[in-house]
């Protein structure tokens, strides 16, 4: 018996551009995903009889529709021995917040039983079955903060200065098919360079959509604004964020969160622990 834990991490997307709609429906875009040191945790103890367990359940998600047991499931022709696995979650991050919990999980998966199976797929093979479960699972098998283009899969490695960030999420779910198929988005935005949005920044073509029908996440931006006028939403919601310099900052602002607004502080990372694990190509 074997077992790994590992932390599954949230992300960000400091700016989101959608420079246009490709025939097959999906969106091409610019981003730069920034990965966190929180989220959910992990943890696969290998069994030899074959047999899968996850605990706890997801409510209102069946089993094989969860993405870890999709993700499983994605392996196992690649497995060297008919080896099952136990997994356990600790689940922090919101579903349908726009931070990455179920397309980490998605990829934490991949990774740790490519490991613990001895499957032999490379960090190229495990990223292309990752793009099959969702457009954010290869940012988080490469394990590094990104710049994407594409759907998302098409990554460049970046080093950003540390930052510490709060993320409060909004009473409500977002769901990403419905505003990525709105006749009211955004999908012409030029594309830019790297050194463009390092010194201008950028912003998120999916947020003046979500504020305007989701009145909980322009509360909340209205409400994080007053500490950063730079305060944006991530992905397609719900969730909003604020950087900043300091730690202290950071939890200065959280502890004047209304009761109605959860949120975390977490500093930003240039890699995940799930780096130490992944294949060479």
């Amino acid at each position: 018996m074997t077992s790994l834990t590992l932390l599954s991490p949230a992300k960000l997307n400091l700016f989101l551009h959608i420079t246009g709609r490709r025939p097959d429906g999906y969106h091409n875009l610019q981003t730069l995903f920034q990965l966190l040191d929180y989220g959910d945790t992990l943890t696969f103890t290998t069994r030899s009889d074959g047999q899968i367990t996850l605990a706890p359940e997801l409510p209102g998600v069946g089993f094989e529709q969860n993405l870890i047991i999709k993700a499983m499931r994605a392996l196992e022709p690649y497995k060297a021995s008919a080896a099952g696995v136990d997994i356990q979650l600790e689940k922090r991050l919101p579903m349908g917040g726009g931070i990455g919990g179920g397309s980490s999980n998605a990829a934490t998966t991949l990774v740790a039983l490519n490991h613990l199976w001895g499957c032999g797929l490379s960090k190229n093979q495990l990223q292309m079955i990752g793009l099959q479960l969702g457009a954010d699972v290869p940012v988080f098998i490469n394990a590094q903060t990104a710049w994407a283009e594409g759907v998302g899969e098409a990554l460049e490695a970046i080093k950003m200065s540390p930052k510490w960030f709060l993320v409060i999420q909004p009473d409500c779910h977002v769901s990403t098919a419905e505003i990525f198929s709105n006749k009211d988005l955004t999908r012409d935005t030029s594309a830019i360079k790297v050194a463009a949005f390092l010194e201008r920044g950028g912003k998120n073509d999916c947020e003046a959509l979500v504020r305007k029908l989701y009145p909980q996440v322009d509360n909340a931006l209205i409400w994080l604004q007053k500490f950063d006028r730079n305060a944006r939403m991530t992905g397609t919601g719900a969730c909003v964020f604020a950087s900043f310099e300091s730690v202290e900052e950071a939890l200065k602002v959280q502890a004047k969160l209304p009761n109605n607004l959860p949120g975390f502080v977490a500093q930003g990372v240039n890699q995940s622990p799930l780096y130490n694990f992944l294949p060479s190509d």
